[in-house]
């Protein structure tokens, strides 16, 4: 049998899993877990009463982080002229139209976020295939379709995240770093579920939350109260 590594050990008996924990409640114990050799980030696993095969059901948008998300975000946009400019001087990493279409059918994937103005979509539909899978295929409705190129730039960079229904109702998100102040992640966790509350399908009967955990990558999940 595995013998259990000393922080594991140290956080085994932290989490009750018969009860459900305040956000603030949680986080204590997130911080309270031994440390690794690197500051984890902290997320957010919802599962929702929700039928993924209903598309007025499914959840899919953006949500800018009061206290961001801690991540450097690379982002690329498909826009020229002017707007190209805006997106060069918000940070964006590249830009272009059909020659950044084809320099990503080339195999260059060194992004994490892509925004699209609304007249490059003819192009940047090619990319489906290879876009879509990695979830990262501009659209309206998560905010990287946007006339606004530069401030989609921004906002995305400073901590805006995008979220979706996976295929068994689920959401998962990122709120954070471990080494950000309670308060801080406390507060992302709190308007994401608001935000999350507020977005309930009209088409959805009974309750709409029915499980949600707060852990960070290699610490303990912790069940929170709905």
């Amino acid at each position: 049998m595995k013998k259990l590594s000393k922080r594991l050990k140290a956080s085994t008996g932290l989490v009750d899993h018969e009860k459900r924990y305040t956000v603030k409640e949680a986080v204590e114990i997130l911080k309270k877990v031994p440390a690794v050799k690197f500051d984890e980030t902290v997320q957010i696993a919802i599962k929702l009463n929700v039928d993924p095969k209903k598309p007025e059901q499914n959840l899919r948008g953006a949500f800018s982080l009061p206290n961001g998300s801690g991540k450097t975000v690379r982002v690329i946009a498909f826009c020229e002229g002017d707007k190209a400019k805006e997106a060069e001087t918000a940070g964006a990493v590249s830009v272009g139209g059909q020659d950044l279409v084809q320099k990503i059918l080339d195999g260059w994937m060194d992004f994490d976020v892509a925004i699209a103005h609304p007249s490059m979509m003819k192009f940047v539909g090619k990319l489906g295939r290879v876009l879509g899978t990695k979830g990262l295929m501009p659209s309206p409705k998560s905010g990287t379709v946007s006339e606004d190129v530069g401030r989609a730039v921004k906002e995305f960079r400073a901590g805006k995240i995008e979220y979706r229904t996976d295929s068994a109702g689920n959401i998962h998100a990122i709120l954070g770093k471990k080494s950000f102040e309670a308060g801080k992640i406390e507060e992302n966790a709190e308007s994401f579920i608001s935000m999350i509350q507020g977005s309930r399908p009209p088409t959805v009967k009974g309750i709409f939350i029915s499980k949600m955990f707060l852990t960070t990558t290699m610490g303990v999940s912790v069940p929170l109260k709905v």
